[in-house]
């Protein structure tokens, strides 16, 4: 099982890797590499990991990701066949050491200020989607034209950033497989009880190390991160058309007391569950 550091598998005379994932090939490691990666989610949804940020994505989302920043996007089982993201990978000297030094791309500022926290795209995202969508069956040349005016757009467009500076970790080696085998299964298995004594044994470690272990690395505590995905698939649920009430929801997302799940989903979204149905 390959983990953390990752190679983009793409061949040495490629200067902009561009590759659409999909079904089997979407890969749902926790990972990082050297390449920037710009993402466009084509189809389905699903939960990411970006730094020490936990979310929910879904069709025509758009994300950043630095370089060398840990990440993972997770399909929900329903669209286990039906997701695909088409991604662009590049470094800042693909082009040459001081190429986006140019005074030409002065203004690409933008874009590349907060990649080490990686940011999701906010606004531009119609002429974005048709870009980042058409850019794999383009030519060479054409391709080249596209990248530099995704690049232009994403730098005018609203952006979020996702993790936080203080947070900002780099895992290598058996830390980096150690960190993903306890991130996929937490993802896997946030819907149940989830034993913390089960969670330090995937680590291999007491449940008391394990404890500082991990706040050590991400800055929150594992029970706090459990939290952000079970809210995490608590939104998507309230977000869908479905007969589910809110307590039936609360249970799907792992919670047990439908009053804990009011008061954690109120602390994090600043809204009750049912206030956020309606405004969404």
């Amino acid at each position: 099982m390959k983990v953390l550091p990752f190679k983009i598998p793409k061949p040495d005379n490629i200067t902009l890797f561009i590759k659409e994932y999909k079904d089997e090939s979407f890969y749902e490691k926790l990972h990082q590499h050297k390449e920037i990666q710009i993402s466009l989610v084509l189809h389905g949804e699903g939960t990411y990991i970006i730094g020490d940020c936990v979310g929910d994505f879904k069709q025509h989302d758009i994300f950043v990701v630095g370089e060398n920043l840990p990440h993972v996007f997770k399909r929900d089982e329903a669209f286990e066949h039906n997701t695909s993201m088409v991604s662009i990978f590049f470094t800042k000297d693909s082009y040459g050491e001081n190429f986006f030094e140019l005074p030409e791309f002065e203004h690409f500022t933008d874009f590349f200020n907060n990649l080490e926290l990686g940011y999701k795209v906010n606004s531009k995202k119609a002429k974005l989607t048709k870009l980042l969508t058409d850019i794999q069956y383009e030519s060479k040349y054409r391709q080249f034209t596209s990248f530099l005016e995704i690049l232009n757009l994403i730098a005018k467009a609203k952006k979020r950033k996702l993790s936080s500076l203080i947070n900002l970790k780099k895992y290598a080696g058996d830390e980096g497989k150690r960190m993903s085998d306890i991130f996929q299964y937490s993802m896997d298995n946030f819907h149940k009880e989830v034993s913390l004594h089960d969670v330090a044994n995937i680590a291999n470690m007491t449940p008391n190390a394990f404890c500082r272990y991990f706040k050590q690395r991400t800055n929150k505590t594992f029970v706090n991160f459990l939290i952000d995905i079970r809210i995490g698939n608590a939104c998507k649920l309230l977000t869908k058309k479905n007969d589910l009430s809110i307590t039936e929801i609360s249970y799907k997302s792992g919670f047990n007391n439908l009053a804990n799940f009011n008061r954690k989903f109120k602390a994090i979204k600043g809204i009750t569950p049912s206030e956020y149905r309606k405004k969404h």
